[in-house]
């Protein structure tokens, strides 16, 4: 496949080149607790949505995907509706958010492509950052990275209308190389915390499904209305009154209150609330561990998570289930769980990488067996730890962005 820079030397022929590299990320803990305002984790990893983009100043949005079909192509002060299921819904949600608090007179030149299988890696928190730099930039638009994960997560929760939380907007713009990056995000307060000089050497399993649908046509937003749902019944049991569902959420609801009343909630509801908080408590253990350098205890962890999400949670899938399993029964796999929200995309692991060959060998000796309609279509990746999004201005077309 051509790089996102020879396609547009060949297509634009416009100078100067800057190139945005906003990376795929993996939540370790944390896991379906960001839209409750919870505490999560995550780390950036070294595959990508690649743009090359220079600046126009006819006010045109001109993006040529290598990965989907056509071109998307508008003015900015005529930008379309959203159109389910469409590849340009994220850039017509980056133009108007930026149009919440700026004026835009540039539009951008870009072609845009990204790496590995991406369901379940946050390809569109991703993508989108990817927009929102490269817009900034034509328009000299000072944003921090606070404000960046504000727009991303608007265009996901008003113009796409996903029910999510900042988990993956905070991850793709905060991160930086080994590191782990915890959050809270009731207040958005955030740590970068180093990899200790004792910690053992490790990598990121990303396995591939093969199963890709869109968030928005699985049971997520069912899930976050539960989670809600449980908070006002909690809410209820312990003050006689409720919030309206629209405000309240899980972390509104002391742990205390939790422990005292958790034999009232009913079935799933009960079983949403288990799976919150202590999820919260595998992130707060999960942080001691990482400090101390202990990677099994810290994938010990995952592991717990990842249970959680099948059983509490109940999130997932047969082929994801089927990828977890062979994980955790696998050497030189410190800890595993589905990535992202669970319904389709990939399983992550932490991983020593001396079993990495292993590790591959027992998946493709059962996945494939077991659900063969994903045979060809599945795959197996080994990352490292990045840094977050940003722009290398001035390309060197000499110079191969990785």
């Amino acid at each position: 496949m051509k790089s996102v820079e020879t396609v547009f030397q060949e297509k634009y022929s416009s100078q100067p080149i800057h190139i945005v590299k906003s990376p795929l990320r993996i939540c370790p803990l944390g896991a379906h607790v960001d839209h409750q305002h919870g505490l999560v984790t995550g780390m950036a990893i070294d595959a990508s949505i690649n743009m090359a983009y220079s600046s126009n100043k006819d006010g045109y949005i001109r993006v040529q995907s290598i990965d989907f079909p056509d071109e998307e192509i508008f003015h900015i002060k005529h930008v379309p509706d959203m159109i389910p299921g469409h590849w340009g819904n994220y850039l017509r949600g980056a133009v108007l958010a930026l149009e919440e608090k700026n004026i835009l007179h540039c539009g951008i030149d870009a072609v845009i492509s990204g790496k590995l299988p991406i369901g379940g890696l946050s390809s569109s928190a991703a993508v989108t950052t990817a927009y929102l730099l490269a817009l900034c930039d034509a328009n000299n638009i000072q944003a921090t990275k606070e404000e960046l994960i504000e727009y991303s997560h608007w265009v996901e929760t008003e113009f796409i209308g996903l029910n999510n939380g900042i988990l993956d907007q905070a991850a793709n713009i905060l991160s930086e190389d080994g590191y782990l990056m915890s959050m809270d995000c009731s207040t958005g307060e955030y740590k970068l915390t180093p990899k200790p000089d004792n910690m053992p050497e490790f990598e990121v399993a990303v396995v591939y499904s093969g199963v890709s649908k869109a968030l928005i046509g699985t049971d997520y937003n069912n899930r976050v209305d539960e989670c809600k749902v449980a908070a006002c019944i909690l809410e209820e049991l312990a003050c006689g009154t409720m919030s309206p569902i629209k405000e309240i959420r899980l972390r509104d609801v002391d742990d205390e209150l939790y422990q005292k009343y958790r034999e009232e909630l009913p079935g799933r509801f009960r079983r949403r609330a288990d799976h919150f908080y202590t999820e919260n408590q595998r992130v707060k253990d999960g942080i001691e561990a990482w400090e101390k350098g202990d990677i099994e205890a810290f994938g010990k962890l995952m592991f717990e998570s990842g249970e959680s999400s099948i059983h509490n949670y109940e999130s997932g899938c047969p082929e994801l289930t089927t990828i977890y399993n062979i994980l955790k029964d696998c050497p030189g796999v410190y800890g595993a769980r589905f990535s992202g929200a669970g319904y389709r995309g990939c399983c992550i692991a932490i991983i020593n990488p001396e079993f990495k060959d292993e590790i591959r060998k027992r998946v493709d000796a059962v996945y494939p067996v077991m659900h063969p309609e994903y045979a060809d279509v599945y795959k197996v990746n080994f990352c490292k730890t990045d840094d977050g999004a940003r722009i290398i201005p001035n390309y060197d077309a000499n110079t191969e962005v990785s």
